[in-house]
């Protein structure tokens, strides 16, 4: 992997390694990396304040057993990024993007119940003008994203290094993982801030520190939370990025996304519902690397009818909301509610 013009490749792995654990303390990263504690600190905050780097806690649909629905709205080319920017401060959004030469916001909704997904799409987007179109697709099968990062495959770090950080192996137990109550003020911590320090988790949820240790471990074990890396892949080299949906012969669905998954430039790929049963996320240096993989990778896998691209624009969401937006009129935000 090519370190960018910004970051080197101590960066790189650095990146890696907070993907492998996000709340790894630094002094064990810095021993894996062969640095002193001082430059992982020092580099970590660069990368924070130049390329937009977060640690952030976030639960898992898929093993909480909620559905997810990824939804594409075509706007009028006037409305479309004030419609991103109101879609992403909601917290029962994610992943908001602007593609297709800025007319189409495509955004992945969090409810926790049928009734939030109505609220959204019925109560607010069919309601706002702007909007032309929207397309729902339910996400049926995740063959990769999540808990699982894209850096991780670009093999900066070796095995022995990853070994070296990666948590102890889950216990999760079988059927869905569970949240309680008691929870939320301990996830919407590690939502804001996923390295916040066990003191500072004392302080805010009013458990004992050693509650606050066990009751994280237990919601990691379980895979109701994990911890994710938010970033610019731009500032690391790699400028070029789409989404991707994907026709595939139903016989050879489960085949095409296990190959994608292997694939380097695959951030996400998830079969879904809809005229395409599959929608990926891809990540190039360039759009010369984008057209071959399209050409070459993609399009060579048997079972694959056909490929629609967008690239992506402008990221107004990922995991987080990192600053506040204009909000066009007709698409109100609620009163922000407990997830």
């Amino acid at each position: 992997m090519r370190e960018s013009e910004v970051f080197d490749e101590l960066d790189l792995k650095l990146l890696h390694a907070l993907e492998v654990d996000g709340r790894a303390p630094f002094s064990r990263i810095a021993s894996v990396l062969g640095v002193s504690d001082q430059t992982v600190a020092r580099r970590y905050r660069r990368m924070c304040a130049e390329a937009g780097l977060r640690i952030v806690g976030v639960r898992d649909p898929e093993r909480l057993g909620r559905d997810q629905w990824m939804l594409r709205l075509r706007c009028a080319p006037d409305g479309a990024e004030a419609i991103a920017a109101a879609l992403a401060r909601r917290p029962d959004t994610a992943w908001v993007h602007l593609t297709s030469a800025g007319t189409e916001v495509v955004c992945m909704t969090l409810p926790r119940n049928p009734g939030d997904y109505d609220d959204l799409l019925f109560g607010k987007l069919l309601r706002t003008r702007q909007i032309i179109e929207i397309t729902a697709h339910q996400l049926l099968h995740r063959f990769y994203g999540g808990r699982t990062g894209w850096i991780g495959k670009q093999r900066l770090l070796t095995d022995d290094q990853v070994a070296a950080l990666r948590p102890a192996a889950p216990r999760a137990a079988p059927g869905p993982a569970r949240t309680t109550p008691d929870d939320e003020p301990l996830i919407a911590a590690l939502k804001s801030d996923g390295r916040v320090t066990y003191p500072e988790l004392q302080r805010l949820t009013g458990r004992s520190e050693s509650s606050v240790k066990r009751r994280i471990v237990a919601l990691r074990d379980s895979g109701a939370l994990y911890i994710d890396t938010e970033y610019d892949t731009a500032s690391f080299g790699f400028s070029t990025a789409a989404m991707l949906w994907v026709t595939v012969d139903p016989g050879a669905l489960d085949a095409v996304g296990r190959a994608m998954a292997e694939h380097p430039e695959i951030a996400h790929v998830s079969a879904i519902t809809g005229p395409a049963n599959m929608m990926a996320s891809v990540v190039a240096r360039d759009t010369g690397e984008l057209y071959a993989y399209l050409s070459d990778k993609l399009g060579s896998l048997d079972g694959v009818r056909h490929v629609e691209s967008a690239p992506y624009l402008r990221r107004f969401k990922q995991l987080t909301y990192p600053r506040p937006l204009p909000q066009p009129p007709g698409l109100v935000q609620p009163a922000r509610v407990r997830e």
